[in-house]
């Protein structure tokens, strides 16, 4: 039974002193955890993870998605070393980054030109930038129901926290519903010619439907718009090369990024020349500065790219994966059968990446209750935050593991929904909190 969560509390007070939200991503942040559970994480092999205090889990949340393969994965881990042995950074380009060019673009035919980045936010922005200079228009629209595309202020403009953005910049941006293609048909008919591009992910947790991908691409099409999938979790992970090989469509612009270098910093837009080009100097338009860092192309992080992106085909790793996580589903619903809990615990999406939601004795969604769960499993030594992200490291014992831990956790998970109180009669601490809030 894990228990003791001593340093790693005393260096999340330190880290709140020193860093803006303790963290340099929102979704790592304390209040993301519950009370009972490990807030710094030291070190990770295959798919387990030890927190500072020596704590031993599961991992099913692999570095928000960005852990495709496994922690400290020898194969990755062995060209990075090769490469960071020639030095990290020129004043020039380096051959590797030709290479995984040529790497991405074998991979993804329906891309021409390639643009590397250290996130996605960078990447996204770009994308955006590129339909505004492509199409002479201001606005751009965005699937509000997807969990997150950027850090930028066209995004973060239409969310509760929004402080620091103009006005004047939010209102260029729109949003829409995904499977609803008459909340596109809206915007395009409110602002006709002026939106330069649409940006959605293939498909977040819901397959789309009744067509509704080919839809939206019509309608860009129809509109002299932009059309843009970011497959920044999705890539390499859902099929090979990606979802809009699995869903049989195609963009102008893609994004990629957690998929693409098993935990290392490599982002990657893509898209056809003629758009793609416009941030190039061999062309006699207008120039667009699209991507200009310092730190995007560093050379170990493009060799982890190159070597995960060959490692996930020549190990058909994305069969084994699904495998995996059509076991976890059947697995799950089992239990939740076996427990009573059909109206209270439910699993959706795609086999190799699956998202759980937790009802209150109203059958309404609930972070309390999902944090009562969450701490439940840490006791056992699985690390679970509302996402099952399976990789190959992800063997047979872990998942037996980890389902013996949901078989007990359930039980308890059905005593707190008898109980007057609820979540509160058994969660230590308060509920995690939604990143995207105005005040904290």
């Amino acid at each position: 039974m894990i228990t003791n969560f001593t340093k790693s509390d005393e260096l999340c007070k330190k880290a709140q002193a020193l860093i803006p939200g303790g963290a340099h991503t929102y979704t790592k942040g304390c209040d993301q955890s519950p009370l009972l559970g490990p807030k710094l994480i030291e070190r990770g092999k295959g798919c387990h993870i030890w927190d500072v205090d020596g704590n031993e889990y599961i991992d099913w949340a692999m570095g928000l998605t960005s852990v495709s393969i496994g922690h400290a994965f020898d194969p990755i881990l062995e060209e990075v070393k090769k490469e960071l042995l020639k030095g990290s950074n020129f004043q020039c380009p380096s051959p590797v980054e030709i290479e995984l060019a040529e790497v991405f673009l074998k991979a993804v035919p329906s891309a021409e030109m390639v643009k590397f980045a250290k996130n996605g936010s960078t990447v996204t922005t770009a994308a955006l930038k590129l339909a505004r200079a492509y199409t002479g228009r201001k606005l751009v629209a965005f699937c509000s129901d997807h969990g997150f595309f950027s850090y930028d202020d066209w995004y973060v403009g239409l969310k509760p926290n929004n402080s620091g953005v103009p006005e004047e910049i939010s209102n260029l941006s729109l949003t829409f519903k995904y499977n609803d293609i008459s909340s596109l048909e809206v915007l395009f008919n409110k602002y006709p010619k002026q939106i330069a591009g649409v940006i959605l992910e293939p498909m977040e947790f819901d397959y789309p439907e009744d067509n509704y991908l080919q839809k939206v691409k019509e309608l860009c099409q129809k509109n002299g718009t932009v059309f843009i999938l970011d497959e920044m979790i999705t890539g390499f992970r859902l099929d090979y090369p990606g979802a809009h090989t699995l869903l049989n469509i195609e963009a102008d612009l893609t994004t990629w990024g957690k998929g693409v270098a098993n935990g290392f910093s490599a982002c990657i837009l893509a898209g056809k020349k003629d758009i793609m080009n416009l941030g190039g100097i061999n062309h006699d338009k207008e120039r667009v500065f699209l991507i200009s860092t310092t730190h995007g192309a560093e050379t170990h992080a493009l060799r982890a790219a190159i070597a995960t992106i060959s490692f996930i085909k020549e190990n058909k790793a994305i069969e084994q994966v699904q495998s995996i996580g059509m076991n976890i589903k059947k697995d799950v619903e089992a239990l939740v059968q076996k427990h009573g809990l059909k109206d209270y615990i439910s699993i959706k999406g795609h086999p190799s990446w699956q998202l759980m939601t937790f009802r209150d004795q109203a059958k309404n969604p609930c972070d309390g209750f999902k944090t009562l769960f969450m701490q439940e499993v840490i006791k056992h030594g699985v690390f679970f935050r509302g996402m099952f992200i399976p990789t190959i490291s992800h063997k047979k014992e872990d998942l037996e593991n980890t389902m013996t831990v949901f078989d007990k956790v359930m039980h308890v998970y059905a005593d707190a929904l008898s109980s007057k109180d609820g979540y509160r009669s058994l969660l230590v601490g308060e509920p995690v909190k939604p990143v995207f809030r105005k005040f904290n």
